[in-house]
Formats: C-alpha cells, sequence, structure tokens
C-alpha cells in the first residue's frame, strides 16, 4: 500500500478547495467545484485498488483470483456521473444568472440580496 494516490487527491482537493476561496466568477467557481469533486474520485479508486488485482469479471478467471474491489468501481462511476450533472445544472444557472443580470461576478450580484 502505496500513500501516492491519497496525497494525490489531497493535493486535488486543496487545489480545488483554493479556486473555491479565491474566485471573482461563477463560471471559475463551477470549475474549481468539479475538480474538488475530481478528487474524490482518485480517493476512491486508491480504496478499491489491489496490487496484482484483475477486473472484477468472475466468468474468465479462477475463484482464488485477486480482483479489485467492484463496488469502489461502481461508486466512482456514480460520482463521475453525479458530478458530471451537477457541474451542467450549475453551469446552466449561471448561464440564467448572466442573462438576468449580466454578470458573473458574485459581488456584483447584488440585487440577489433580500
Amino acid at each position: 500500500m502505496t500513500l501516492l494516490p491519497y496525497l494525490v487527491a489531497g493535493w486535488i482537493f486543496l487545489i480545488g478547495v483554493y479556486g473555491l476561496v479565491t474566485s471573482r466568477n461563477l463560471i471559475h467557481t463551477v470549475g474549481c467545484l468539479s475538480v474538488t469533486q475530481s478528487s474524490t474520485y482518485v480517493l476512491l479508486l486508491a480504496i478499491g485498488y489491489r496490487d496484482g488485482g484483475t477486473a472484477p469479471v468472475y466468468a474468465a478467471l479462477p475463484k482464488d483470483a485477486r480482483v479489485v474491489d467492484p463496488v469502489v468501481q461502481a461508486l466512482t462511476l456514480t460520482d463521475i456521473v453525479v458530478g458530471a450533472t451537477v457541474t451542467a445544472l450549475l453551469l446552466a444557472l449561471v448561464t440564467q444568472l448572466h442573462k438576468r443580470h449580466g454578470t458573473v461576478d458574485p459581488d456584483e450580484l447584488l440585487a440577489l440580496k433580500g
């Protein structure tokens, strides 16, 4: 077991959070949120990885074959689909904000204050 994938996941997460904190553009913010979420892909794959493991297709494997965890792979695929959906939804909302208010700067969107 190596720590490299976990460090890479943490580094990607920190880069995304830094972008979220420093962003002054909502499109950039959505991109940074997507980068932050991509760290979970690396983390999930690192958790499910096994040295010498093969794909979990049991029809062609002997019973004592070492395979990677299929549940974690399914969770990663679900995470990717949910991430793409959330990113598309947020970009659509940013587009509507730009059409109505003419800006994507969160500081200039004072009309949203109640």
